[in-house]
């Protein structure tokens, strides 16, 4: 017996998804558990596998084309089965609109009125600006160039006089030419150019991306804390242990650790607004923000405070390849406590990022920066980096968010107690 195939649930965001591929056609034998489909969701592209046995009847979906979840995606069956019935109780029956009938009489027509008579409009003389030599800037005219100019609607505003020191006299008015004076006008030069644009589709990823941080902003009252943090000790713990260890350790790895083992002494900060109650988390999962092609996407370092450098610099690097690959998996975004977006390298000092709900807090980290500071009270090169704590008020007040702060930068700052 015919059965439909309905667009599945693919991830806890997820309202619609696009079909990228089909690695099926009508006709092919289908078995449970083999692959069906590609589907882009709101935050990758994952594999549709059958769940039964058939032949692939129908598709309901044209490849690059969206479905809405539930929707229908494709029809199993038997081969040569009639599956029409399906289709009907899928699609929305239509309403008829009763026929209205009415008689329909011509409006009589209105005499003609008679027409009336339209007002003849003279344009009066331009006027004509008496001008004196005194030296202001205007233009010099004999009293009989302007009375002539007035009788003949000439405006001497236009006109170089040929007398002396460029005064109009009469012989200017009588040889004057209106074509000459407009061609000695200097001509308009403007930009000429064509308007134009391209419209986008807007991805399943960015639309669930619009959704989620408007709702954010829109619902937690954000606030936000910024510190500078001296890295010299960082840089060169950093150095150290990428030559010791043949590891690529990154700043962005030491930021996880530090931040995981701040959350740990701070777990108000570790926390969750979920309207009746505030859930502080035991474990820290720490959201990496990765950007892609269609947006972002935050892959989930599981129990941060309890691995080391080495396995948060894999693990992170394993999520960024398979995010760009768009090869990740649900488990791997969900569960967040706490996010952090590094725009670092693209050599942004300072930002404020939107909290990635149901996180209380996200923290925005800026390029390490070559600064003069001051140290045993003299001026001298240091490295900073500035980092902005954006904090939803419902859960966290400025003095938690202070106090997490300050331990983050202990850290940072003396990158030993965080190895220790």
């Amino acid at each position: 017996m015919a059965e439909i195939v309905r667009m599945p649930k693919m991830s806890d965001t997820m309202t619609e998804g696009v079909v990228a591929k089909w690695h099926k056609k009508i006709g092919d034998t289908v078995k449970s558990g083999e692959l069906v489909a590609e589907i882009e969701t709101d935050k990758a592209t994952m594999e549709f596998e059958s769940y039964s046995n058939g032949t692939l009847l129908y598709i309901g979906v044209e490849e690059g084309k969206a479905v809405a979840v539930d929707g229908l995606l494709a029809i199993l069956g038997k081969p040569g089965e009639d599956f029409s019935a399906l289709l009907s109780n899928e699609k929305p029956k239509e309403a008829t609109a009763p026929a209205v009938t009415a008689e329909v009489k011509a409006a009589p027509t209105p005499a003609t009125a008679a027409p009336l008579p339209i007002p003849v409009v003279t344009q009066p003389a331009p006027a004509v600006v008496e001008y004196s030599s005194n030296g202001d800037g205007r233009i010099k005219a004999s009293p009989l160039a302007k009375k002539l100019a007035h009788e003949k609607g000439i405006d001497v505003n236009t006109m170089h006089g040929s007398g002396d020191g460029g005064r109009i006299v009469k012989r200017d008015i009588e040889t004057y030419n209106p074509a000459l004076a407009r061609a000695a006008a200097p001509a308009y030069t403007g930009t000429v150019g064509k308007e134009q644009f391209t419209d986008v589709a807007v991805s399943q990823m960015r639309k669930t991306i619009a959704r989620r941080l408007s709702e954010s902003k829109n619902t937690a009252p954000h606030f936000y804390l910024t510190m500078d943090i001296d890295m010299d000790a960082a840089i060169q713990a950093r150095t150290n242990i990428n030559e010791v260890t043949g590891l690529k350790i990154s700043y962005n790895d030491m930021v996880i650790k530090a931040v995981s083992l701040s959350l740990r002494q701070h777990p108000a900060v570790n926390s969750s607004w979920l309207g009746d109650v505030i859930r502080q988390n035991s474990h820290i999962h720490i959201g990496v923000a990765v950007a892609v092609e269609d947006g972002l996407l935050v892959p989930v370092v599981r129990f941060a405070d309890g691995k080391s450098l080495s396995q948060i610099n894999v693990e992170v690097k394993d999520f960024a390849q398979r995010a760009r690959d768009k090869k990740l998996q649900p488990a791997d975004w969900e569960g967040n406590t706490f996010t952090i977006s590094n725009l670092g390298m693209f050599d942004i000092e300072e930002f404020t990022a939107i909290i990635n709900t149901p996180d209380a807090c996200i923290l925005a980290i800026g390029a390490i920066k070559q600064v003069p500071v001051v140290k045993n009270n003299a001026v001298v090169p240091g490295n900073v980096m500035r980092v902005t704590l954006s904090c939803d008020h419902r859960v966290v007040d400025g003095v938690v968010g202070s106090k997490f702060l300050q331990t983050f930068k202990l850290l940072m700052e003396n990158p030993a107690a965080m190895l220790a």
